[in-house]
């Protein structure tokens, strides 16, 4: 048996060919194309914490958008929308032998746990005023503080159960220093203003309780317009297929809140006779707190500083006219006191602030992650 002939070559037959040289010079080019080829991929990689904590692909919809995430950007994740490019993060992390779950809503919850505590405010109003009515001398003094004191923990229950409960925060305590002066101001800021602007005041000026009173009533209404909003709202994002038409869906169930909670504002001011800039605070008070309840507490603590600040400038203004050559400081107060009287003010800034956050709301609140993690 012959053996096989030596190869007379062998650093030739070991050597790799020219053909396999391009190979592996090409090689590491087409690596990044079999990367890419799974955009999907690259998204996961990079909001792998968020894909993981959620809980359904709602969640992880709704941070996409926080992130910057449009149904256009999904597009070419090839999704035809962010809800559709959430489901595919959210079934691609392991988890157990756990199926991936449909875009839920949280339950609501029940309405026997907050419906008292939204009318308890009015009803303390009542019972106030009726005591303010009947009692004379200092008895008409402690009914007065009793029934400040029992308001105040009134409208502190109300918002911390149902529709109306907002995450506390620096923020919200912000806010709730500036509507405790817009209520402060409410009571007594239009009798101060117009006594300062004839030289008083030189005694106790007039109060206006029945503001007071309309808003302690317009608590129940606004907490009924702000569980429509949540809850329909809710129901919109289960059911939307982008993020674009859940804000052409949400946006009419917003006006629709504030709309119902305006003309709740107007029957009761008209009905109590109070002063018509009541509309225009109840209005801004109804939206503060709806921004503050779906996370955008820093907006809603903006647009009462605003109106609050406003207000204390007005007061400054007429009071610092006082003083030689800064009599200009109080010419806009006093024009706007001579045309439609003190009212003029706190409906002017409570209305513009209102408009404003309005404004604001009509984009944050018709986001999807307004609503993911909000209870209505």
């Amino acid at each position: 048996m012959r053996a096989p002939a030596a190869d007379p070559h062998p650093d030739e037959a070991a050597a790799p060919s020219a053909e396999a040289v391009r190979a592996a010079r090409a090689e590491p080019s087409r690596a990044p194309r079999r990367g890419t080829a799974d955009p999907v991929k690259t998204l996961l990689h990079r909001h792998r914490e968020l894909v993981e904590r959620a809980v359904d692909p709602l969640e992880i919809a709704a941070g996409l958008e926080v992130h910057g995430v449009t149904d256009r950007t999904a597009a070419r994740f090839r999704h035809r929308d962010v809800f559709s490019l959430a489901e595919e993060l959210y079934a691609r992390v392991p988890r157990g032998d756990e199926p991936p779950r449909a875009a839920a809503t949280t339950p609501a919850e029940p309405v026997a746990a907050w419906a008292g505590l939204v009318l308890a405010p009015g009803a303390v109003a009542l019972v106030a005023g009726g005591g303010l009515v009947l009692a004379q001398g200092p008895v008409r003094l402690a009914v007065g503080v009793a029934g400040a004191v029992g308001l105040g923990v009134a409208l502190a229950a109300a918002v911390r159960r149902g529709p109306l409960r907002a995450t506390p925060g620096p923020a919200g305590r912000t806010g709730a220093l500036w509507t405790l002066w817009l209520l402060a101001y409410a009571l007594g800021g239009d009798g101060l203003l117009q006594a300062l602007a004839t030289g008083g005041p030189d005694a106790l000026w007039p109060l206006a309780p029945a503001t007071l009173l309309v808003l302690a009533l317009a608590v129940a209404p606004a907490a009924w317009c702000a569980r429509l909003f949540g809850v329909r709202a809710r129901r919109r994002l289960a059911a939307s297929r982008g993020l674009d038409d859940f804000a052409y869906g949400v946006r009419p169930l917003l006006l629709a809140a504030v709309g119902l909670q305006l003309l709740a504002l107007t029957a009761l001011t008209w009905a109590a006779g109070a002063p018509y800039g009541t509309v225009a605070l109840g209005t801004l008070l109804l939206l503060a707190r709806l921004l503050a309840v779906h996370g955008r507490a820093r907006a809603a603590a903006a647009g009462l500083a605003a109106a609050g600040a406003a207000e204390v400038l007005a007061l400054a203004g007429v009071l610092a006219a006082r003083l030689p050559g800064l009599d200009p400081l109080a010419a806009p107060v006093r024009a706007a006191l001579n045309a439609w009287g003190p009212g003029a003010v706190p409906a002017l800034v409570c209305g513009a602030a209102a408009l404003g956050l309005l404004g604001h709301a009509a984009v944050a609140l018709c986001r999807a992650s307004a609503h993911a993690d909000a209870t209505p």
